[in-house]
């Protein structure tokens, strides 16, 4: 009983208060930076700095006006556009038309001498404002502050990333993916997604590439992604191109064809189906032979009619054998069609048997489509065996 008279003495002590207060401010405090950030909370803390800083910037100009120009306004103006919402917004440009009225009562008229608010100034700080305010308008609508749009494409390309990745395989089992986007950007129109199902004896991988390159792809590409994601394991394997087919006729996008390719593999046996939707046909290297067999499944385009019949193409993956599946990207471009294509590529597999390929997808696209501008991806499934020593 005394210990707790005593910790509750303590507690009421003035120097345990102040603590108390002085951890709830920092809490408040970071709660407020992050919700900030989010673009969940207020902006008055950065409407009281720049605010602030309009009168700094007046007094300094009235001080030496050589030094700080009158147009140095504008850069509270320009920082309030990124950072504040149009209502105070409002407010910044009053303050900011304030601090030029003042400032020209004070240096006198722009005619009698340099340094002056001149009407060139006026303007300047004027259409700053108002694409600001434009901006600021923009965001609003939209809903993504400034401050979280970087963020937030930030988080759309990791999940296109993780949702490419593909699964673990037992030993005896190679894979490895390669994606490169058109013109160095960080989204794509090809993605991947794939999973171990049949109670993980059964890899299924489906490669698929969205009409348009880059950026404009990107955002059908992470739409359809989650949607072929969720169908894949889910449905047999011979009703998931069907399904993808109606789940991109009900979009009715203006450009809203896909090619896909889906693959079927037992882990097992290495016995595989090959579903085909206006894709570019599977390359199978044979350890036996040593040659490159294309393997074409029939199907049109996703999205283009309804109804659509795919029907797949069968085989096998015996020890030493690489399955290899492609976007056109890779192997057809304006000045060379898709035969010459392909033979390139299997030319510069050829150089990677006997190590067996282990990175040698990144290493294809740089050595056959480097340049090209169109989104590239490249994914090769190999079953070791004595032609392909993994490491």
């Amino acid at each position: 009983m005394a210990s707790g008279r005593e910790r509750r003495a303590e507690a009421g002590t003035f120097t345990a208060r102040l603590k108390k207060q002085w951890h709830r401010a920092r809490v408040g405090v970071r709660r407020a930076a992050v919700d900030y950030f989010r673009g969940n909370g207020s902006d008055w803390i950065a409407l009281a700095g720049l605010l602030l800083t309009v009168p700094l910037i007046a007094a300094a100009t009235l001080g030496n006006s050589v030094w700080f120009s009158p147009a140095a306004l504008v850069l509270p103006v320009v920082v309030g556009g990124l950072l504040l919402r149009p209502a105070s917004l409002l407010g910044l440009y009053a303050a900011a038309a304030t601090a030029l009225i003042v400032e020209s009562v004070r240096l006198g008229p722009y005619t009698e001498g340099p340094s002056r608010v001149t009407p060139g100034v006026v303007l300047v700080v004027a259409a700053c404002g108002f694409f600001g305010l434009l901006l600021a308008q923009f965001r609003s609508r939209v809903g993504v502050p400034w401050r979280r749009g970087g963020t937030m494409l930030f988080d759309l390309r990791e999940r296109i990333r993780v949702q490419s990745k593909l699964p673990d395989l037992p030993d005896g089992w190679h894979r490895e993916m390669a994606l490169r986007p058109a013109g160095g950007q960080s989204f794509s129109g090809d993605f991947v997604v794939a999973a171990r199902t049949n109670g993980g004896r059964t890899l299924e991988v489906v490669l698929t590439d969205v009409s348009g390159k880059g950026m404009d792809a990107g955002s059908r590409a992470l739409l359809l992604s989650g949607a072929f994601g969720g169908l894949l394991g889910s449905l047999p394997p011979h009703a998931f191109l069907p399904a993808a087919n109606g789940y991109l006729l009900r979009q009715d996008w203006d450009e809203g064809f896909a090619t896909s390719i889906h693959l079927v593999l037992d882990l097992d046996s290495g016995d595989y189906e090959l579903y085909s939707a206006g894709h570019p046909p599977g390359l199978q290297l044979s350890a036996g032979s040593g040659r490159w067999e294309e393997k074409a499944a029939e199907g049109p385009l996703l999205g283009v009619y309804d109804g659509a019949q795919f029907d797949p193409v069968k085989g096998s993956l015996r020890p030493g054998d690489v399955l290899m599946l492609f976007t056109d990207g890779l192997v057809e471009t304006a000045d060379r069609d898709i035969v010459e294509g392909i033979d390139r590529l299997t030319g510069e597999a050829d150089r990677y048997v006997a190590g067996g390929f282990q990175g040698a997808a990144w290493h294809l696209i740089e050595a056959v489509a480097k340049d090209v501008n169109d989104d590239r991806a490249l994914l090769l499934i190999c079953r070791e065996g004595p032609t392909a020593a993994f490491r």
